[in-house]
């Protein structure tokens, strides 16, 4: 531009604005009164004109409230003028971002700058914004001055009333707290103000009742995951003081914060966890009496045993020098010469985190978020494409117990006897392990992992009553997976120490004379049982003679499910198995898969099994004849099955 519009016009120089209106009046245009003189603009269209005047209008006055609110004089003024900015930025007919945004960053400013405020100034400012609030984050300097009054004032109503809405819409639209870490801050603190409230835990429930809702299915897919963040980072808050402090730590900060050099720190220390010791104030008097020995930080919370082993040192500085990660596990080992460090949490720390340990049990409660929440807090996250379909939920949740990979611990590891965090003579460890026995891993390829692995373990925790691991011995023989034969004498002495182990070894030997009769050779070799027969009736039939022979059974049209598997599994000769319109499910798919492996014919047609059963047929090589017409098989699973059979 040239000439009169060669400079341009502040905001501030702007006294009017106005639409012509006049007869005879150019179309579309604005007259803008500054001083000295007008100008006018000519917009091409009236819906142009109209954002031209609004915008202006709208600039003008933002620029107005922003010197008034710049400086304050009384208080009552500011609150007026506040409440006249937000009916303003609500009833403005303009749609951006910045409409609402630019009140609560002018406010926010003036909180920041003015730290004198009574608590009534500060509630009677909540209050007048809150309407923004409603659609709309609170910028970062707004969160800050909301933490400090739910840490100043926890019980007022503020919190409940105004604070209530502004967190729910936090948990349900953001995406990533890492870009906004204030609004989990607020968040944290948000929460711990339910807990000051006189019911504690109950209001804090209500709210998490609230955020997934009274149906089955949480309908907002990020609520979990802000939750479990802010669970987890108020948790970490406890601890991170004493981490940072730590020069000998395995490396937990560097790892962090992505660095892997370790050359401007001491060799790390092995640690591990422990229980609380009765005697800890006399070791803990005994250790600072000699100085080759670590500083104690005291604690009756968590105990850390630091090894000065020089053959552990070297060897986790050679692991340091390669590419490879620093291996945390290799950090928390096992020493007999230790000293012992505690960490001693204060009490508003001991409250927080006994607030947030509840609310992950919390969650945990809901059916639907179980899944998630299992492979959030596993070590290592459970890969999405190895999720199964929606009906083995459970299996999931359960799955998440393990490792993802080999190499790779995870909480089952973790937890076994001898595990670095076990602590409890392995009681959680053989819960873990029946759950998996319930769900879906009563499998041979899952007993020999626990042969391998955990003999040991199952065996001593079988020698003091644990009815779990007494099962896990006698299917261990069962399905011949010892083949030591010290071994197997070694685990019949086990059994027959207990009286559950002694009762449980006598029904195995029972069931072994009865499995023995019944694949004595002899009896039909072709067998069809009547329609609407049952798993029981197919039990009674085959306990009734010997059916060594038997190569071809038909079940079809029966009711039989995945519950037949383990007697069909015990009929050497079978080749051909006919499951038309049966019951039969993945589970009984999963046991013949391992078992009876020399079968040459299958078929599943009008079947309930899913690829999750069906996968597991790849195992069995000498198939000739595989029917899955009426199934729940996809694409994908189908050219698998192809590949491998």
């Amino acid at each position: 531009p040239t000439g009169y519009m060669e400079n341009s016009i502040s905001y501030s120089a702007i006294e009017d604005v106005q639409l012509l209106s006049w007869e005879n009046a150019p179309k579309y245009c604005l007259q803008l009164t500054i001083p000295g003189g007008t100008v006018l603009l000519q917009a091409a269209n009236s819906y142009l004109r109209d954002q031209w005047f609004h915008s202006l209008q709208w600039k003008k006055k933002i620029y107005k409230y922003k010197k008034v609110l710049s400086n304050p004089s009384r208080w009552e003024v500011v609150l007026k003028e506040i409440r006249t900015l937000v009916d303003m930025a609500l009833t403005s007919p303009l749609q951006d971002d910045s409409i609402h945004q630019a009140p609560l960053e002018i406010v926010s400013k003036l909180l920041s700058e003015n730290n004198n405020l009574t608590t009534q100034d500060h509630e009677s400012i909540i209050v007048a914004i809150a309407p923004l609030l409603e659609n709309n984050h609170p910028p970062p300097d707004l969160c800050e001055f909301f933490c400090k009054h739910c840490r100043e004032r926890p019980r007022s109503m503020v919190v409940i009333e105004v604070f209530t809405p502004v967190v729910q819409r936090i948990l349900k639209h953001n995406m990533d707290f890492g870009k906004c870490p204030r609004l989990r801050l607020f968040t944290q603190e948000y929460i711990l103000a339910l807990n000051e409230l006189n019911a504690g835990m109950e209001v804090v429930k209500k709210f998490i009742h609230s955020m997934h809702g009274p149906t089955g299915q949480c309908p907002h897919p990020r609520v979990l995951p802000n939750l479990v963040a802010v669970c987890l980072a108020a948790i970490y808050s406890c601890y991170e003081e004493f981490i940072n402090s730590r020069d000998n730590s395995p490396s937990l900060k560097e790892i962090r914060n992505g660095c892997q050099q370790q050359c401007d720190r001491k060799p790390n220390l092995p640690l591990r966890l422990l229980h609380t010791s009765p005697d800890l104030v006399s070791q803990e008097a005994t250790l600072t009496e000699s100085r080759l020995k670590p500083v104690i930080v005291t604690s009756s919370e968590i105990h850390v045993e630091v090894e000065r082993n020089n053959t552990a040192n070297q060897k986790m500085t050679a692991n340091v020098g390669n590419d490879s990660e620093p291996n945390l596990i290799d950090c928390l080992m096992v020493s007999p010469t230790c000293s012992t460090m505690s960490i001693e949490l204060s009490a508003q720390a001991d409250r927080i985190l006994g607030c947030y340990v509840e609310i992950l049990k919390m969650l945990s409660d809901y059916d639907d978020w179980r899944p998630a929440l299992a492979s959030l807090l596993q070590p290592i996250p459970f890969p999405k494409d190895c999720n199964l379909p929606n009906v083995f939920t459970f299996w999931q949740v359960h799955s998440c117990l393990l490792s993802v990979r080999a190499g790779k611990d995870g909480w089952f590891q973790l937890y076994s006897p001898g595990g670095v965090a076990c602590d409890d003579d392995g009681e959680l460890f053989a819960s873990m392990v029946h759950i998996l026995m319930g769900s879906c891993y009563k499998t041979k390829k899952f007993l020999l992992s626990l042969a391998e692995n955990k003999l040991g373990p199952c065996m001593l925790l079988a020698l003091r009553g644990n009815q779990t691991m007494v099962e896990i011995l006698c299917l261990m023989l069962e399905y011949n997976i010892i083949d030591n034969n010290d071994t197997q004498l070694q685990i019949i002495s086990t059994l027959e120490s207990t009286d559950v182990g002694k009762r449980m070894y006598e029904q195995l030997c029972d069931r072994q004379r009865e499995l023995k009769e019944l694949q004595r050779k002899g009896g039909p070799t072709r067998l069809t049982l009547p329609s609407k027969s049952t798993d029981a009736d197919l039990a009674r039939l085959l306990s009734s003679g010997s059916f060594g022979n038997l190569e071809n059974l038909s079940l079809a049209f029966t009711n039989v499910t995945s519950a037949c598997a383990e007697h069909l599994i015990k009929l050497p000769s079978l080749k051909q198995l006919n499951l038309w319109s049966t019951q039969f499910g993945d589970a009984g798919l999963r046991l013949l898969s391992e078992h009876l492996t020399m079968l040459q014919v299958l078929n599943l047609c009008e079947t309930p099994v899913t690829d999750a059963g069906l996968l597991a047929l790849s195992s069995m090589k000498s198939l000739c004849s595989l029917n899955m017409n009426s199934t729940k098989l996809s694409a994908d699973t189908y050219e698998d099955l192809k590949v491998f059979l």
